[in-house]
């Protein structure tokens, strides 16, 4: 059943002990809505410890933040499940992309041809709802809707947030700052909030997935390098529409596509960090002259993949210093740099550093 029903709703909003009493086991969708169900959850679950009994499921991060008096821990296996992959579309086998990153095991030289559909994916995001509606109108419409109600219902919900009109208008500035450093201060002066206000926000944001901070990496010995997080939205076609970029604007302006391309790989990459067997940390790089990679990719046992994103045809020199730079810093333990672009072919450029085509992510 779905809390979003008004009279399941309300059946667990008054009397959430005996909602669970009617249903003995059930699988409850959008469980935020009705928060004192966590807490009759875990005194059923004490008195019959059977496993299996309930699943729930929500848009909201549920147990990373206690939205009860008290949490499941314990007594809960917990499964994040993120909107689609480019393969999962594809209906594909899941994609080695990872592990050959890791061995560095790519040709040195292959055309493979355009991603003659790139900027369509993009666009569309890989939320399914918008992934079914191929008129760009319709699931812009349905991803505009999506966000309100993220913004201004779930946040109330789940969170007791009251100021619905300045959480909504903090997704929208936010998503201006995507692919950016995070900025409290400047955030919280255009919209009238303080930074700590700004702050607690975003982490809100963060549990109902619709963005994460991304830590910049850093080592103790190096004493160069900027430590402020980036802001990364999850989904890309929500990330243009809250831009306000369409297919027209990327025609007229090629630059627009830049950061909603970040988010498209930043997007397939935590799926792929989830779906991988090894403990791998996402975060960014950027040194104090300005060297930046967009994604570094670390392995508990140290090992470390760079990832730089541009959107152009030609991949150039310049756009490997950062790469470079990194490759510097972990000396060793640099598995392998790779620039995704808009290009046609895969090619070693430097030892242990690739330029290819942005479906490697998905194909490979």
């Amino acid at each position: 059943m779905t809390l979003d029903d008004e009279i399941s709703r309300r059946f667990a909003i008054d009397d959430p002990t005996g909602f669970l009493r009617a249903f003995p086991s059930a699988a409850i969708d959008e469980i935020q809505r009705s928060p004192d169900l966590i807490l009759a959850l875990k005194r059923t679950v004490d008195d019959d410890p059977r496993p299996g009994r309930y699943i729930v499921t929500g848009s909201v991060d549920l147990f990373r933040r206690a939205i009860s008096p008290d949490t499941l821990a314990g007594r809960v296996e917990s499964v994040t499940l993120l909107p689609f992959s480019q393969a999962e579309i594809e209906v594909s086998t899941v994609p080695t992309f990872l592990h050959r990153a890791y061995l560095g095991d790519f040709p040195r030289f292959a055309v493979l041809g355009p991603t003659s559909t790139l900027v369509e994916r993009v666009l569309t995001g890989v939320y399914p709802e918008a992934v079914a509606r191929p008129i760009a109108a319709r699931r812009g419409a349905w991803l505009r809707s999506y966000a309100r109600v993220m913004a201004r219902r779930d946040v109330a919900d789940a969170f007791r947030v009251s100021k619905r009109d300045q959480m909504a208008r903090l997704v929208r500035r936010a998503a201006f700052s995507s692919g950016g450093l995070l900025n409290f201060s400047r955030i919280g002066s255009e919209l009238g909030i303080n930074a700590k206000t700004v702050d607690r926000w975003l982490v809100l944001l963060e549990h109902l997935f619709l963005l994460r901070r991304v830590d910049a990496w850093h080592r103790n010995d190096l004493k160069r390098l900027v430590k402020t997080p980036r802001l990364h939205f999850l989904d890309s076609g929500l990330l243009a529409v809250l831009r306000r970029v369409g297919a027209p604007a990327i025609k007229r302006d090629r630059t627009k596509i830049g950061p909603l391309l970040e988010c498209f790989v930043y997007s397939e990459l935590v799926k792929l960090v989830d779906l991988a067997e090894e403990d791998i940390q996402v975060s960014h790089y950027r040194d104090k002259d300005g060297f930046e990679v967009d994604f570094v990719l670390e392995r508990a046992d140290g090992k470390t993949v760079g990832i730089e994103v541009k959107g152009s045809a030609t991949a150039r020199p310049a756009h490997c210093r950062g790469l470079t730079r990194l490759k510097a810093a972990c000396a060793d333990r640099f598995a392998c740099g790779i620039l995704l672009h808009d290009g046609e072919r895969v090619q070693q450029i430097a030892p242990r550093v690739f330029v290819m085509p942005f479906k490697m992510l998905w194909e490979s």
